[in-house]
């Protein structure tokens, strides 16, 4: 769940702020969530469930409250090079947001299902 309030800060940074990375602020509180691997395991794991839903309510009321400052044609502007040199708008780039949340919770699911006692499956 880190992971995916990381992915949504790092767009809030690419298309709101215009930058081509996390700010350093972001990156610092970020990072790790997004690049994941033995350092994420140590640092975001074993919190309680509201501490991670807290931090993506967080994001996403964030997220809301700048696409309210936005035309619907602001979804069209075109970053001319933004992944290895390849042209995309703002619609994909969150577009890929909403891909990349809908995937890992298709995960999530998968895992809630499998642990034992589980009622997910019902």
């Amino acid at each position: 769940m880190s992971h995916l309030a990381a992915t949504e800060v790092v767009y809030q940074d690419l298309t709101f702020n215009n930058l081509k990375d996390f700010s350093d602020e972001n990156k610092k509180r970020w990072g790790v969530a997004m690049e994941l691997g033995d350092e994420a395991r140590k640092q975001i794991k074993g919190n309680k469930l509201d501490y991670y839903l807290n931090n993506l309510k967080e994001v996403r009321e964030k997220s809301l409250a700048e696409f309210k400052k936005r035309k619907d044609s602001w979804l069209a502007e075109v970053d001319p090079a933004f992944f290895n040199n390849q042209p995309t708008n703002n619609y994909c780039k969150w577009f890929h947001v909403c891909e990349h949340e809908a995937n890992h919770r298709g995960q999530i699911t998968v895992i809630r299902k499998r642990l034992p006692g589980s009622k997910a499956g019902e």
